[in-house]
């Protein structure tokens, strides 16, 4: 069986607004020794945040974790640049490069050209840059010897996120928003979309996602990936559409979703996105249905490791269900709510994705 997607031609909008975050002046970075014995070697690995900042329970975070862990691997010290700001990217990715960095590892599409232009500067610096690849300022693509594209085809594990949705739902309707229409953002939303659609295929059933149209690339975006109280007005007014499942696809924003659905009382469930959220914000455990996972700690330790080995590759990753780069989290509290029957699906649909039987795409399916 094939998902077939419709042809959209994806906005340069969204590259555009990538470019326009970069400039100004940055704080100097903070140097941080995440080894509890004596550095084993000179070698000095730096990562940069975006503006979520490496606590952000997503993405920065737990590329911040692969960073610790690699560098203890290592047994080296490490710097860091937290972003506190869009027009601190530029200048703080250069900063790392000042202060001698021989891997630069920078955190989210948005600091894509700070990248590009630091990589050019600085042809003996590695770089590898998360959930990305590089463009000119004409938006062709771009390969540099010195950095590796991070990326994540994460439309394959929102598919089994949106046929668990679509089984799981009460009242027939769920939804998803993001936080800014980026491709990385927007890749989620597509695979979400497709799994209920395969799902009301399989079952003749008929569940709506509100949110998100992919034939269109159209949807519903909070305009920000720190603006908690947005997350919190777009998700109840789709509980007051009758939604009783949401996924948020815009880091911290989840934690409105969930202020929105204990303040209506209704029994609603939020799917997270890159991180369990389970694990990484328990305080809201009883309201996650599951979450799509990026595994950016283990490929971002990975990525370090070699580098620290001498064995750095320009190559991209790409993270699938197939490398297990991608999943979805365990059921937890939910696993009781949950029929048996449908996570057995789950099961056979990932296994028909990783063996090719069955396929997932989205205009923003890493190429």
């Amino acid at each position: 069986m094939t998902i077939t997607k419709r042809k959209a031609v994806f906005s340069g909008l969204a590259t555009l607004g990538v470019v326009a975050l970069l400039a100004a002046c940055a704080p100097a970075p903070t140097n941080d020794n995440s080894s509890d014995g004596a550095a084993k070697s000179d070698y000095l690995p730096c990562i940069v945040s975006d503006f979520g900042g490496f606590d952000d329970k997503s993405f920065n975070q737990s590329s911040f974790e692969g960073m610790t862990q690699a560098a203890d691997e290592l047994g080296v010290k490490f710097q860091q640049a937290e972003s506190k700001s869009e027009d601190q990217y530029g200048p703080n990715v250069s900063s790392m490069v000042d202060q001698g960095c021989d891997f630069v590892l920078t955190v989210g599409f948005a600091l894509a050209n700070a990248t590009r232009d630091a990589a050019k500067a600085a042809p003996d610096t590695h770089f590898a840059l998360i959930d990305s690849a590089l463009t000119n300022d004409d938006f062709s693509p771009l390969m540099l010897d010195n950095v590796k594209p991070v990326l994540y085809d994460t439309a394959q594990a929102a598919f089994l996120a949106g046929y668990l949705a679509a089984g799981t739902t009460k009242t027939g309707t769920v939804a998803t928003y993001g936080g800014l229409q980026f491709p990385s953002v927007t890749i989620f939303m597509d695979g979400f979309v497709d799994g209920v659609a395969y799902y009301n295929t399989q079952k003749s059933t008929d569940v709506k996602v509100l949110g998100w149209d992919k034939a269109a690339q159209a949807g519903t975006f909070a305009g920000s990936f720190d603006d908690i109280s947005a997350g919190k007005t777009l998700s109840a007014g789709f509980i007051d559409q009758n939604a009783d499942i949401i996924l948020p696809v815009a880091g911290p924003l989840f934690q409105g979703t969930a202020q929105a659905i204990q303040d209506s009382g209704k029994d609603v469930a939020i799917i997270g996105v890159d991180s369990d959220l389970f694990e990484t914000t328990p305080e809201f455990a009883s309201l996650y249905l599951t979450s799509v996972l990026k595994q950016m700690t283990d490929a971002t330790k990975k990525i370090i490791v070699d580098d620290g080995n001498g064995e750095f590759s320009a190559d991209p990753y790409v993270g699938t269900l197939k490398n297990k780069g991608v999943d979805i989290a365990p059921l937890h509290d939910w696993e009781s709510k949950v029929d048996p029957a449908l996570v057995t699906e789950i099961d056979a649909i990932k296994a028909d994705i990783i063996s090719g039987k069955l396929k997932v795409e989205s205009p923003a399916t890493p190429k």
